[in-house]
């Protein structure tokens, strides 16, 4: 441990009450810094990061000096005790990642966990997380998503995760190095089959774009174009409806059908069933030409 708690010297800040703080740092934007966190950050006797590098410059930025400890992968075991010793005597401690929501995909869950076994306070202090970031821009269904973190660099590893993966009825966010993201794309578009999906790269930065297309679509232009830069989230859209739902479908397009024009019949079931329009469509001109 590098650094050892004290009380803040920050004016106006020294009612914070003693717990552990999961504080969500930028994913890129040094802006998106919320006002709650920079509160807490300016008055925590101990800020605990992934990196303390990464955390000395984000500090700096916001005008702020705090003592500043690693807990990473490497020293967890070691550290743990120490943090949980310094809650139990009512430090004010910050936990940060690297970026984004502590606890999604570093080591923080342990010591969160580790502090709610000894009934230690924990506090949520939320704010930028790429998973959700991602979800919002990808078009793709949000009502129910999975976040998988992310998938084993041994592609046969890979493909037994994806397997497992393949029936999950929600839309998928995974986290994958830009060196495998084209092999990546193009094991899931062979198991998941034809699917929507998106790539988020460097999201909030400077150079944040996302690519929108079907797996196998994504996999030829990465494959050709070669490794971006940047940190990567992947989204991925449910599986299709299985033929169970694609009966429901046809049962009530042949009643609609029965009563109304083609297109009005293809509103009415795509309202009704809460299915894409565009299936809808498919499959109602199935109908009417086997009819």
């Amino acid at each position: 441990m590098n650094a050892k708690p004290r009380r803040s010297d920050g004016a106006g800040k020294s009612d914070l009450a003693a717990g552990l703080y999961v504080t969500a740092t930028p994913i890129g934007h040094a802006r998106d810094l919320t006002l709650r966190a920079l509160d807490v950050l300016a008055a925590v006797d101990l800020v605990v990061a992934e990196d303390t590098r990464v955390s000395a410059n984000l500090l700096a930025m916001h005008g702020l000096k705090r003592p500043l400890s690693a807990y990473n992968d490497h020293n967890a075991a070691r550290e743990r005790p120490k943090l949980l010793a310094w809650l139990r005597q009512g430090a004010r401690i910050a936990l940060v990642s690297d970026a984004g929501t502590p606890l999604v995909s570093d080591p923080g869950f342990k010591l969160v966990r580790a502090a709610i076994e000894e009934d230690l306070p924990v506090h949520a202090v939320p704010g930028p997380s790429a998973a959700l970031a991602a979800l919002t821009v990808s078009g793709l269904p949000s009502d129910r998503f999975l976040f998988a973190g992310f998938l084993p660099s041994r592609q046969g590893e890979r493909r037994r995760a994806l397997n497992e993966l393949s029936t999950v009825g929600a839309t998928l966010i995974l986290f994958e190095s830009a060196q495998r993201l084209a092999e990546s794309l193009a094991d899931m578009a062979e198991i998941f089959g034809v699917r929507s999906a998106a790539v988020a790269r460097e999201l909030t930065k400077l150079h944040e774009e996302v690519r929108r297309g079907t797996l196998d679509e994504l996999a030829s232009h990465y494959a050709r174009e070669g490794a971006p830069r940047g940190e990567m989230t992947l989204v991925v859209s449910p599986p299709h409806p299985k033929a169970s739902d694609t009966v429901r479908l046809d049962a009530a397009l042949e009643k609609a059908l029965a009563l109304l024009p083609l297109r009005s019949a293809v509103d009415l079931v795509s309202a009704l069933l809460e299915e894409p329009r565009r299936r809808v469509y498919e499959r109602a001109l199935a109908l009417k030409i086997d009819g």
